[in-house]
Order: C-alpha cells, then structure tokens, then sequence
C-alpha cells in the first residue's frame, strides 16, 4: 500500500520535470549556444564591374616662383604681402642701390666726355686727309717735296689711330654704364607671372644674400593634386583617365579632374604610386597649398562576370574563400578573386558560378557543422 503514493509522487515529479526539460531543450535550440546563426546571403551574379582606385593626395603648385636678389645688399622696401595677386612684370620690392645711382651718373659723365673726344677725333681725321689729299696733288705738280708728303701721310695716319682709339674708348663707357644700369635694374624683385604670393621671407630693412629667397610666387593656374595610390590596386592607372577630388576644406564637393601622369618612380618605403592629378577648373576661391585631397581615380570597366560582395569574402588560415550554402549546408569555398570596385563588388576567377549563394553577413563566426537561418537583415551586423 505504501508502494502507490511513492509512485504517484513519482509520476507527478515527471509530470512537472518533462515540460521543464523539453522547454529547456526548445530554448537551447532555437536562442541559445545549439541556435542557429542568422546569416544573409546573396546569390552570385554576372555584372560589369567599373574598378576605381581611391588615394590620399596634397594640393601642390607645379610652378612655383622663388625671388631674390643675386648680390648681397640690403632690402629698401617691399609692397605685397602674403595673399596678393600679382602681375607678370609688376614691381614686387626694392634692394638699396647704396651708390649706385652716384656711379651711374658719373659714368654718364664718362660717356659724355669720351663723346666729345671722339668727335674731336673725327674732325682731326677728316683734316689730316684733307691734308694730305692736297699735298699728293702739289707733289704731282712738282710744288712741294717728298718728305712734306709723307708727313702729311704720317699725321693721317696718326688721326686715324686717334680715332679708333676713341671708338674704343666710348665703347668702353658706353658698356659700363650700360652695366651699371643693368645691375641697377636687376635691384628691383619683379613678378615672372601671374600669380599668388605664398611667402614673404624678408622685411625692408634686412641684409639679404646673394641668391636668398624674398618672395615666392605660386602659379594658381598650375595646381594640381600630388596623389599615393597602394600599388597592389594601382593596376591599368595611366594618364589622362578621369578622376573626382575631394577637397577637405570642401567635404561633398566633389571636383572633377583626370591623372596628368604617373611618376616612373614608386616610393619604397610605402609601396606606393605616385600619380599628379590636375583640376578641370581650378576652384575658387584657390585651395591652400598643402590641403589634403581625396582622389578617386575611374579605370575601363571591365566585361561581365561572376561577382559577389567584397563582404562576402572570408579568409580561413591562408585560404581566402566564402561560406557557400549547399544544399541547405555551410560548405567553405575557396576562391580565386579578380578586380574590385569601390561599390563593394569583386570579381571571381574560380571557385563559384551564377546562381550560387553565399553569405555575405553572420551574427558570429561560422564553422562547418553551424546550423544557420537565413533573415533579410541583421540588426548591427548587415549593412
């Protein structure tokens, strides 16, 4: 008799114990560490994929001017600042000329006078020949001697070498002077160009050196983008393909440009391409010299193939390949990828065909036995 209440008890124990436990074994199953993995997929399709390369870059001038004297002296006065726009010929500034003005005018006076001379000489040249045109003509006469003659041609002779020697002597100042006005003139800082000041190096008053910078004028119709491209993407990037700038002064201001040309030469250190980028119309007001740039390069697009998401991509240990669903099943796929663009498309060689799905996002890592479920989107984790 006693042996019914136990067993009842028994009975009543399971009856509480089993719902317990088949609750527990649903929740394991279907939220806990047996759930299984919500996962996005997407199927492979062939599209055309337009590759673009993106870089960092710094606004330059391709021509910038650097001015300054090329004698010591001393700067008298400068009249522009940073920011001026200059023209080509306009007087930037002034070296102190000390005496050189006093020299000039006193070889003035040294042209003058051998200005005199010489034409002093020339009537002195133009007697003797006179002269001695008239005693060959007495002499032919029998009126004067020999001896008289050939004096006569001697003082001819002698004018004639007084008055080369004065030519050359007025050539002489006349080059000196000529030089002492050109040392003058070349005193004066004078603008090349066109152009924008970028630096004042000097203040009226200071002692400069021969060939020390006082001001240095930027072409702004010479900008351009010095840009780095990483050089495991910099493949088919050649000169005159289109590019858009992003100034960051001018956040989502795209500008549009293209590559002028590729520097021969890659920097070893970065491993990275060197391209100059020029505007299709220089901005306004001109960006500072120094901006950083944000540069997308568009390459050819390429013809249709299989593609998938950049995210799709999975690298497990060394070999780079996607989570396939097969038949239901998370089957690892190793893959061999092609071009990429910058919408997040990539290219694939081998290893999927259209029409296969694959993940693209998970809310954890996977592995071969997880169970999956496909959703639409994951909360934090899909893009």
């Amino acid at each position: 008799m006693s042996r019914l209440p136990l067993q009842g008890r028994t009975l009543a124990l399971l009856a509480v114990i089993a719902p317990l436990l088949a609750l527990f074994i649903y929740v394991g199953l279907r939220s806990g560490p047996l759930a299984p993995i919500a996962v996005t997929v997407v199927a492979v399709e062939s599209r055309a994929v337009a590759p673009e390369l993106f870089g960092i870059g710094t606004v330059e001038a391709r021509y910038t001017y650097k001015i300054g004297p090329t004698s010591a002296g001393r700067l008298k006065r400068l009249d522009v600042h940073v920011g001026n726009q200059v023209k080509g010929g306009q007087v930037l500034g002034e070296m102190d000329p000390v005496d050189l003005d006093d020299r000039i005018r006193s070889q003035e006076s040294t042209v003058k006078r051998t200005d005199a001379a010489l034409r002093e000489a020339q009537a002195r040249q133009s007697y003797a020949r006179t002269q001695a045109h008239r005693y060959e003509q007495l002499f032919v006469a029998r009126l004067v001697s020999e001896e008289i003659v050939g004096t006569k041609r001697q003082e001819l002779q002698i004018a004639d070498a007084v008055l080369s020697s004065a030519r050359e002597e007025l050539a002489r100042a006349q080059f000196d002077r000529e030089g002492l006005v050109a040392q003058r003139l070349n005193l004066r800082l004078i603008a090349p160009v066109d152009g924008v000041v970028s630096v004042r190096d000097a203040e009226p008053g200071t002692t400069i050196v021969a060939g020390q910078v006082v001001v240095e004028i930027i072409d702004p119709k010479s900008f351009w983008v010095n840009v780095r491209f990483d050089l495991i993407s910099a493949s088919g990037l050649a000169g005159g393909l289109p590019a858009r700038i992003v100034l960051r002064s001018r956040g989502g201001q795209p500008l549009q440009g293209r590559v002028l040309r590729v520097e021969p030469k890659a920097d070893a250190v970065t491993e990275e391409l060197l391209a100059k980028v020029l505007f299709d119309a220089i901005p306004q007001p001109f960006p500072p010299v120094g901006e950083l740039a944000e540069v997308t390069v568009g390459l050819p697009a390429l013809p249709a193939v299989a593609t998938i998401p950049n995210a799709a991509v999975r690298r497990e240990g060394d070999t780079v390949g996607v989570w396939q669903i097969v038949g239901g099943d998370l089957h690892f796929s190793p893959v061999k990828l092609g071009a990429a663009d910058l919408n997040g498309y990539v290219q694939v060689r081998e290893g999927l065909k259209n029409g296969d799905q694959v993940v693209v996002y998970s809310e954890k890592a996977l592995t071969a036995s997880n169970r999956i479920h496909v959703v639409d989107d994951i909360p934090g984790v899909s893009r």
